[in-house]
This record gives structure tokens, sequence and C-alpha cells, in this order.
């Protein structure tokens, strides 16, 4: 990362995956004694970013944004060295310090200013960057003057905007007093709560910061002035602020589209040149082998294709060109799942460095009800980032979002988003399809779908969400059943429950599916290292799935958990809780919505509604 102050200053490192995930465009970062944010995507230099190649995800957020969407790329980066001036120290993220207000860490100075004040000055330290910090002068001179920390307040609204905290407005009661008023922070106790928590000006008025949390908020706050500090503009908005602590989770959620990567081609060369066609070797076609090969070389994906050797290489084009609109196969451009579903139901084995799959017998005591079993030793995942919202996460239906609510990555409409790219492994389980039909006719099953239904329609009109259909109870099952897997898969393979994936496949109004692909990826150019796939062999799945089951029956909180009624207080998740499902926010792909033990298995309020029948 780096600061665009008066210069490249740089203060921190972030894996890349955390720009999508935790440290995107418009979030704050909390360093050691820096708080910055990240700017927006007209700030970063694109010099050292790499373009991603992934035709599905392009399309689907060129539906969603617009055509003028060119490309997908990594974060700009250099491999790091030992030299400390050498060029990698001035490539990064561009970030701004954020929140401007800044407080004297000395408590018997506690002054409180922005740093537009003058009052505190800047000790870069180019050898340990995460060491930068702003100082103020109250006591003593040089390095031993006291650190000036981020002031521990912000502003937000539900419309994705963010702002300084009015200190000065707030103090003097809902009033702007003007320049000049020097104000403290100070805190009375050890509790750290906002009523112990006073600002106090030299006039003397005096505020605690609980009158600016809750209901008092509404008549000591302003309202939003509409701010993107990441974007450094201001829109007419208007609506009610509120106070969020520096560092909340609540004040950036990320809106993200992701797919697998599908094989294209037979054979490694041909994936490649099917993967880089559009961008950088289409032309090719057109002219005679010797220039074409030559050409060929100075392309940016020639070291991808290097290993195959220019003749191989040139073959595998012209056949490319040979197939090029033979293929008229159609499909919605937002529909990422359904291609993913037919590649991993084909029957077939693929042998690609990003798509490796093997048919794997089903255990003998699920041939009743588990169709197919695919092992995934390689499979490659990209994220895309396309916004983000505040106060209120995305309701984790990522198409569903209201765009006022989406605060935007740039001004204007982006030509390129980031990403991430990721390698992995992953289990691909079917469920055999007469069996879910059978048990979506239980009259038991109608009646708990009735009532998962209500709560879905009571949970929409509550935040004032356009109708929508529920997503149905064999959506709820598949998704419990991968929700009991993942903490079963976790206890054996090594990887933490927040490390496992999950991709639901609930079909279709125009094809039926039932299946989940359970998987893990990292950012690694080798991925992961087979824990994973090794847990979906015949003789291990079928006692991993028993226990999960098993497991599922009983949870530590019923008989509340069991009982619960998710239209009492409209909720999307009946029977469903911390101790029995609800996973980790990186693994759930539905925000731990939509689940009930009581479709899955026999519980002690409901039986007769579960698909697994004791």
């Amino acid at each position: 990362m780096t600061g665009p102050q008066q210069r490249s200053l740089r203060v921190g490192a972030l894996r890349p995956n955390q720009l999508l995930h935790t440290y995107g465009v418009g979030s704050v970062a909390d360093l050691p004694s820096l708080s910055v944010l990240t700017l927006g995507l007209a700030h970063w230099d694109l010099t050292h970013s790499v373009p991603v190649v992934e035709e599905r995800l392009l399309a689907a957020l060129r539906r969603r944004l617009g055509g003028q969407v060119e490309s997908l790329r990594l974060p700009p980066h250099l491999p790091e060295t030992s030299d400390p001036f050498a060029d990698w120290t001035r490539v990064g993220v561009p970030v701004t310090l954020f929140p401007t207000w800044l407080r004297c860490s000395d408590t018997r100075c506690n002054r409180l200013a922005p740093v537009t004040s003058g009052l505190f000055d800047l000790l870069s330290s180019p050898f340990q960057p995460d060491k930068a910090r702003y100082v103020h002068s109250c006591r003593g001179n040089g390095p031993s003057r006291p650190t000036a920390v981020p002031a521990r307040f912000v502003l937000a609204c539900d419309n994705g905007h963010l702002d300084d905290f009015p200190w000065s407005y707030v103090a003097h009661g809902g009033t702007d007093p003007g320049p000049g008023h020097t104000l403290k922070l100070t805190e009375r106790g050890s509790t750290g709560e906002a009523a112990n928590i006073i600002i106090n000006c030299e006039c003397g008025a005096s505020m605690a910061m609980s009158r600016a949390i809750g209901k008092p908020a509404e008549r000591t706050l302003p309202a939003c002035r509409g701010r993107h500090p990441h974007l450094g503009t201001w829109d007419s908005c208007g609506a009610a602020t509120r106070t969020l602590a520096l560092g909340a989770t609540n004040s950036w959620f990320a809106m993200q589209l992701r797919v697998i990567s599908l094989p294209r081609a037979e054979t490694p060369v041909d994936q490649v040149v099917a993967d880089n066609w559009a961008e950088h070797l289409h032309f090719l076609a057109g002219l005679n082998a010797e220039t074409a090969k030559q050409i060929m070389q100075t392309q940016v994906c020639w070291p991808e294709l290097r290993p195959y050797g220019v003749d191989r290489a040139w073959e595998a084009i012209q056949r490319h060109a040979a197939a090029e609109g033979t293929d008229d196969t159609s499909h919605d451009d937002t529909d990422l799942h359904t291609p993913e579903w037919l590649a991993f139901t084909s029957g077939r084995s693929f042998e690609l460095p990003d798509f490796t799959t093997r048919p794997e017998p089903v255990p003998t005591q699920h041939r009743d009800w588990l169709r197919d079993v695919v092992l995934v030793p390689r499979l490659r995942e990209v994220a895309a980032l396309y916004g983000f919202t505040r106060i209120d996460g995305p309701e984790w239906v990522v198409l569903d979002t209201p765009d006022r609510r989406r605060a935007p990555l740039t001004v204007g409409r982006p030509t390129w988003l980031p990403c991430a790219e990721m390698r992995g492994e992953g289990i691909f389980l079917r469920l055999a399809e007469e069996r879910i039909v059978e048990w979506e006719h239980r009259p038991e099953v109608k009646q708990r779908e009735k009532m998962l239904t209500v709560a879905h329609d009571r949970w929409r009109a509550s935040r004032n969400m356009d109708p929508a259909p529920h997503p149905g109870p064999r959506y709820v099952l598949l998704h419990t059943f991968a929700h009991v897997l993942i903490r079963e898969l976790a206890l054996e393979c090594g990887y933490s429950a927040a490390g496992i994936r999950e991709r639901i496949y609930p079909g279709t109004d125009d094809a039926s599916a039932a299946g989940i692909l359970l998987y893990t990826s990292a950012p690694d150019s080798e991925g992961t290292l087979g824990g994973l796939v090794s847990l979906g062999r015949t003789d291990r799945l079928g006692a991993l799935i028993e226990r999960a089951l098993e497991a599922a029956r009983l949870c530590s909180s019923d008989p509340l958990c069991a009982e619960h009624d998710p239209r009492v207080h409209s909720r999307l998740s009946a029977a469903a809780c911390h101790a029995c499902l609800f996973a980790a926010e990186t693994s759930c792909e539905r925000g731990n919505h939509y689940l009930d033990r009581a479709l899955l298995v026999d519980t002690l309020t409901d039986p007769g509604s579960g698909f697994f029948t004791a």
C-alpha cells in the first residue's frame, strides 16, 4: 500500500485477496499507528497490474455495469527484494489518511484536531513502513513526541457515504460554532463505553459520545453530506447518518461476483490458446505461419505457451481458429452456476492445469440418495469486486442490491475491475433428482416451505425491498447439507472451517439440478495441498457424511434452536444457529441465510420433514 500525501509513502502490506474481502476500495485499514482508506480505481497505477482472463465473469460484470468494462486486473505488485529503496517499494494500492482527525495519545493533552491544522507531524520509516506515524509536539521534540492516533469514530449512511465525525458540531450541541475552537477528547473510567468518552471545547461546551449514538443521535448528528472520500466527491444525499466506531465490521461490505474457471478445450495448450484468444492471439490466425510464430513470442501470454513450443502452440491456434463460430450455445450471462454444473456432471475426467476432475465411486451406504461424487484436485476461482455497501450488507444476493445503496469504485463508469485469482481443490456431490422430487412433495415439507416463505416475504418487506420468490426447500436443503459437511470436513482435513467455501447448485426454472461443491482455495500460485480431496475418497466419505448428519440432529441450543419460528422476527433461517449451522462469512454464499436443520434431518420438534430420516 502507498500513501499519496506529498510523496509516495509505503505504509504497510496486504494480501491480494484481502483487497476484495476486507480492505477493498472505500474501506478503512487500521494500521498500527495510522488509519488509511483505499482510494478509487482512478488513482491506481496499472503499470504493474496483470490482466486476468475469465470471460464468463467479465460477461456477467458487463451485464451488471455496462459494456465499457474492458478487463479484470490483479492489484499492482512487484516481488519484494532486500533493497528498501528499489522500485517494489513504490508499487502498491494507493491510500489516503482517514479519518483526518487525530487525537494526541498523551493523557495530559488529549488534543483533538484535523491533520490539516498543522499540529501534527508525519514521521516516516522506509525500513519499517508499518511504524509510520503522526506525532504531536505537546511534549518534547524529535521521535519522543507522543503519537497522534486516529479519532475513534466516523459517520456513515446506508447509501454508502462516509465522512469524518463532526466533533465540533456535536460538542456544541448540534450547532456549528465556526473555526477557532480547541477540542479535547477525554475518557473517564476504564470501560471505554460511549457515556465515558467526552468531547470538550475550550469555550466550555461539552458533550458525551453517548449523545451521538442510538436514538439521541437523531437530534445531535447532521444529515449526510454525500461524501465519498475514496473518490474525493460529494453527492446530494441528506440521509440520516450513523456513528460508527473506527474499524467496525459494518463500515464496508464487499459486493463480488466469483466463478470457477471451466475447461474450454481438450488439452492444456488448447486451453491456454482459448483463454488468451480474444485479447492476444486472434489476429495471428490471419497471418502466414512463419510471421505468426515470430509475433506469437512477443505476446503477453507467451510465457504460458512457451512450455509447449512454437509449433504446438501454432497448431493449437489453427485449431481454435477453425472451430471459431461453430459453438452457438447461448446462456444467461448472469447465470454463473449452470455451466459449472454441466462441467461437473458431464461424466468426463479433465486433466487441465486449472481444472482437474476425477469421478469417484459413491459410498455403498449412500447410493440410494447420492448419485455422483467428483473429486476436483485442481480448480481455479476468480473473484471480482464491483461495488460495496455500508451499514447493511448487500443482502448476500449480489444482483439484487438496489443501485442507490451500491457505492461506486470510481467516478463514472469503470473500464476495469480489481480481481483475485485463487487455486485450490474441492469435492462435488450430486444428489439423486428423483429422491429430491419425492421429498419436495411430502406434506410436512410443503408446510415447512409455507412457513419459510412467509418469513422471507416479511424480511424483504421490513427492508423496503421489492418482492422476490423464496429460493425453495431444495436450496435450503442443499445449503444446510453443505454447512454440516463444512463443519465435519474442517475436523478431518486440516483446513479451518473459515477456509472451506460452498457453491450451491439448486437448478433454475429451465433446468433441474441438485448438488454442492465444497472447496478451498488460496492466492498462492500452487493452490492447496490435497487434504480436502482425500476426504472425498469412497472409503472415507461415507463415514464422514454419517457423522455430519448425526451431529445435525441435535443442537446444543435445543430445544430453542429446533423450535425457532422465523416468522416471529422476520428471519430467513429456521432451525439454525451459531452452535449448529452458521459458518464464517468467507464460507457461506448467502451470509448464513436460508438454513434449516428440520429440512435436512428429523429434529426434536419437526419429525417427518427431514430429507434424511432416522
